[in-house]
């Protein structure tokens, strides 16, 4: 099975999905939670022809060869799509990857530690190295990603976490998330360090970098079919804005997150670029 594409309305889905069944092409819908579906290829030897064909729906998706095999497919439609029931825990999972999984758990771990007694001894060994003989102690680098100073805090950096970097992670694997959480918490963190110093964590570097790779993405190369909604980069971005003027005297590692997202940006944009270059020498 090949993920094509994340969309926000079912229908046109289907509309799609008819018009490759009727040239003999099975692609399934499924969810995935925060009100997108994912289209699906179950075989990848039809993957050069669907992704042509899906980018030609996204541009003209009311086109009449669409709505016509619809039709003709309605009667003899088999598979039938409904949202089924699932736990808290089977969503977190279906909708992420071993890697979002461990990052998360380790965050809240963190967190827990930092507030059962042992705050000193934790931060003491997680904070971005700041003196001399921190400096070799690579760990820090990106270990300051897993501190987080209050509930709001780490509740809203996993959740981003979790519906961004586990959509990286289903599309891309395990590895390509694993090297972007520690560029971007090397970045993030250096950004931060260079103009507050070393007291600072939190997701929150790593988080904006998700946005910036998955919009890059998204953007330049579609035909991967990793996306993130309109709705998403302009919260994301009105709230990096509404950072720095530290609302509520709340304490925010603005430039974590401003080099974060950079970084992610930059990242995206290069894979965006790689991929459309092996597909013109393929």
């Amino acid at each position: 099975m090949i993920r094509l594409i994340a969309i926000s309305n079912p229908r046109a889905g289907q509309a799609f999905i008819d018009y490759m069944s009727s040239r003999g092409i099975e692609v399934q819908m499924m969810p995935e939670g925060e009100g997108t579906f994912g289209l699906w290829l179950k075989e990848a030897e039809h993957q050069i022809e669907v992704e042509a064909e899906l980018q030609a729906f996204l541009q003209h998706p009311t086109a009449q060869k669409y709505q016509s095999a619809s039709w003709d497919m309605a009667e003899t439609r088999t598979a039938r799509f409904y949202y089924p029931r699932q736990g808290f825990i089977k969503t977190l999972k279906d909708s992420s990857g071993p890697v979002t999984m461990s990052v998360m758990l380790v965050c809240i771990v963190t967190y827990a530690a930092l507030f059962l007694g042992f705050g000193d001894d934790v931060f003491s060994v997680m904070h971005f190295p700041a003196s001399g003989d921190e400096q070799w102690q690579l760990w820090r680098l990106f270990t300051h990603a897993f501190l987080h100073f209050s509930a709001t805090h780490i509740v809203f950096n996993l959740l981003w976490w979790w519906v961004l970097g586990g959509r990286i992670e289903k599309h891309s694997g395990s590895a390509k998330l694993l090297q972007l959480f520690l560029l971007t918490a090397l970045f993030s963190g250096l950004g931060q360090y260079a103009f507050d110093g070393p007291n600072f964590g939190g997701m929150s570097g790593v988080v904006y970098a998700m946005l910036g790779y998955v919009w890059m993405v998204g953007h330049f190369a579609p035909s991967r079919g990793l996306s993130i909604e309109p709705a998403y980069v302009g919260f994301m971005l009105l709230w990096l804005v509404v950072g720095f003027f530290e609302p509520f005297g709340m304490a925010i590692a603005n430039m974590a997150h401003l080099f974060g997202l950079l970084s992610g940006c930059l990242i995206g944009v290069l894979d965006a670029k790689l991929s459309r270059s092996a597909k013109k020498l393929s």
